[in-house]
């Protein structure tokens, strides 16, 4: 257990999703509590931050679609920030949320619960521990999205990951079933998320699944198909990368290691590939994006000689929308 403080966030709501007008099911202004061991939102630079630059246009194109989302669960949850975007985006009335450290969840729980309106009451389901299984408390209990945004990358030693924010990007070996070509891209936990998900999906739910694009995009289809799902190209963008010394460096030995291989790249290639589409209609195209980067992969190694040279490194992302086959 960590014994940095407490942090509370003050984040205006309508710059932190994009909002035209003003919320209609959460406050103005969230008060956030940032417990130590949760990943710490990028109120600086929203680009570089997962909610506000990946999952709040994944959900507004559900929205568009007008799709009904009145049950979404978030795995991982953290400062419970994307469960929050989901009330307000989606008019989700049914919560749930997990994470892997208890007073993640207890922080997550309260955030949420004091920064609904009065007006938009909700049922919320939470709990700790590893992926799904928190919710089995909850036995008939099944959402029309659930939502993950996991670690990739493995640590061996267990003590680790209770440590600072250390899993928010890295999680302890599994002792799961996971096959070999989705262990060697890092992703057994969203397949594993995946295959849990069976079990807590409403006859129409999907997944939503965030992910840093360094490999690609065909590798995302046949790990939902591996798990028994169909899927599809939600949305794609770029963005900096995060941490990226950390992550870069980790991305690195791993594929020194044999995994991968990954893939980073200059944020003027990124750029000039997405042009002006959007996270929607980059998602119609792309394969094609896909291909136009391929001529500008940078492996970890070179990313990483770049970065300490002063370059700035970025990736693609993609959401990833999965449902049972």
């Amino acid at each position: 257990m960590s014994d940095t403080p407490y942090s509370v966030l003050d984040i205006e709501t309508r710059r932190y999703l994009d909002l035209q007008d003003a919320p209609v099911h959460i406050r103005e202004r969230l008060s956030i509590t940032l417990a130590p061991r949760a990943y710490e939102p990028e109120l600086d630079d929203l680009r570089r931050d997962w909610v506000a630059s990946v999952a709040v246009p994944a959900f507004k194109l559900i929205r568009q679609r007008q799709e009904t989302v009145h049950a979404f669960c978030a795995i991982g949850t953290g400062t419970g920030l994307d469960v929050l975007a989901a009330t307000e985006i989606l008019g989700a009335t049914h919560l749930g949320l997990t994470d892997i450290h208890a007073d993640v969840v207890h922080a997550a729980r309260l955030n949420i619960l004091s920064n609904l309106n009065a007006a938009h009451p909700v049922r919320l389901d939470t709990g700790y521990g590893d992926l799904l299984a928190p919710l089995a408390r909850y036995p008939a209990t099944r959402y029309d999205l659930i939502y993950e945004n996991l670690p990739n990358v493995p640590l061996d030693d267990a003590s680790l990951i209770a440590q600072a924010r250390t899993s928010g990007a890295h999680f302890q070996p599994r002792s799961e079933s996971v096959p070999d070509d989705i262990q060697r891209q890092l992703l057994s936990l969203h397949f594993l998320a995946l295959r849990q998900a069976h079990a807590h999906l409403t006859e129409n739910g999907s997944v939503l699944s965030m992910l840093g694009a360094r490999i690609p995009l065909a590798v995302y289809r046949h790990m939902a198909q591996q798990a028994g799902h169909h899927a599809e190209i939600h949305t794609y963008g770029w963005k900096l990368q995060d941490e990226a010394e950390d992550v870069i460096r980790g991305h690195a030995a791993q594929q020194q290691a044999g995994y991968g291989p990954f893939h980073f790249y200059a944020p003027e290639a990124l750029d000039n590939a997405f042009g002006q589409a959007g996270p929607a209609i980059a998602g119609e195209q792309a394969e094609a994006i896909e291909a136009q980067l391929v001529p500008h992969r940078l492996d970890p190694f070179q990313a990483l000689a770049a970065l300490q040279q002063g370059a700035a490194i970025g990736h693609t992302y993609v959401a990833l929308r999965s449902r049972p086959l």
